[in-house]
């Protein structure tokens, strides 16, 4: 219930009256049944706009961290994340990805909308990277359709390393469901797995418009620190340079 309260009366209605947030395609969604939204992630607020424009309620999966937290705050913490559609990664995967899954199938086996960003972590710089294969598992073993999500406009709402940015009306777009079905039982080919990932992410490219970069965006952010720190090291005058 606290989920359909923030969605409709607590936060929902304030984001719809500033923001006014525009959707395309969302007929594409099932109206019943399990399916997977995947989506290209470019701000915090990506989990905010996605849910709000669908009548159905969306689950994403969330750090084990948020639900463990002691005392009061924790306890608070952990209400408002379930409230709002999070669930946590399931300890008992040997990894985060694979704890996701099993997190995952849970939503998926009772018919829900389960939302995942491909690319495992926020664009940085707008672009949209490599997506993860994790999406291709799940959609293969749990034999779902996946339904690719473009979300517009988010970063310029709330950039990334900061809480605010500046106006404009964020935009979801839904395209028609993936059927993988041909590939059952191949779950465990790696080639697939990436033909399935590669799908579904030129989809989502074909929806946001974005320019795609075949790297994962972890290691694009761990590259661009190290050019940043490469150009500040060079502007550092040395001890030869202070002296003169």
């Amino acid at each position: 219930m606290f989920y359909w309260f923030l969605k409709w009366v607590a936060i929902g209605p304030l984001l719809r009256l500033v923001f006014r947030p525009r959707t395309e395609g969302a007929e594409h969604v099932p109206a019943e049944g399990a399916a997977i939204l995947a989506s290209n992630h470019l701000s915090y607020a990506d989990w905010l706009f996605l849910p709000m424009t669908l009548s159905r309620r969306v689950t994403f999966v969330a750090k084990a961290e948020y639900f463990t937290a002691p005392g009061l705050r924790g306890w608070l913490q952990k209400r408002f994340f379930s409230g709002a559609g999070q669930v946590p990664i399931d300890r008992a995967g040997a990894d985060a990805a694979s704890g996701a899954l099993i997190s995952a199938k849970k939503v998926l086996r009772e018919g829900g909308l389960f939302g995942i960003y491909p690319e495992g972590t926020r664009s940085h710089d707008g672009r949209l990277y490599r997506g993860k294969t994790g999406v291709a598992r799940m959609a293969l073993e749990t034999r779902v359709p996946v339904v690719p999500v473009a979300v517009v406009g988010t970063d310029v709402v709330a950039p990334p390393g900061k809480k605010f940015g500046s106006f404009t009306r964020p935009m979801v777009r839904f395209g028609p469901a993936l059927d993988f079905s041909r590939y059952e039982g191949m779950e465990g080919d790696r080639y697939i797995l990436r033909s399935v990932t590669d799908e579904i992410m030129y989809e989502i490219m074909r929806l946001s418009g974005q320019e795609y970069v075949d790297q994962y965006s972890s290691r694009a952010k761990e590259d661009a620190k190290r050019r940043e720190a490469d150009v500040s090291g060079s502007r550092t005058p040395g001890p030869d340079q202070k002296a003169s």
